[in-house]
């Protein structure tokens, strides 16, 4: 018997190909990608990255809801940006939306994201421990 789950929450935009929101092994859960798509249109929320970051960390959030956990159980947040320029930004909306400690980070500057985003996360977190 495996101790893999698969999440899935239509609170978060579904899967845009052939990969789970996340997955659950032990307590361990890892999430998926998430870009800042409004869950209901399957559309980009705006074209001004601020308002993209934020719905990138609402559509984690609502994946790690699901998972029994939240935000505050991030361990390693991986973050991708078109523009590094727009780091600061990001740090700024890290501070609001995460407690400390502040989880394990890397930001990787891309050329190119699905659907034109600018910005893409993606998270591990350790529930129940």
């Amino acid at each position: 018997m495996s101790n893999k789950a698969v999440i899935n929450t239509q609170q978060a935009p579904a899967a845009i190909g052939p990969y789970s929101q996340a997955i659950k092994a032990g307590n361990t859960v890892y999430l998926s990608g998430q870009i800042p798509l409004d869950p209901a249109t399957m559309e980009l929320v705006s074209d001004d990255f601020e308002t993209q970051a934020r719905q990138v960390f609402a559509n984690l959030k609502a994946v790690c809801e699901e998972a029994a956990g939240g935000l505050k159980d991030v361990v390693k947040l991986n973050l991708y940006l078109v523009d590094l320029d727009n780091f600061a930004i990001v740090n700024q909306i890290m501070e609001e939306v995460f407690d400390t400690p502040y989880p394990a980070r890397a930001a990787v500057g891309v050329k190119a994201l699905p659907k034109g985003s600018q910005v893409e996360g993606e998270a591990v977190l350790v529930i129940g421990d």
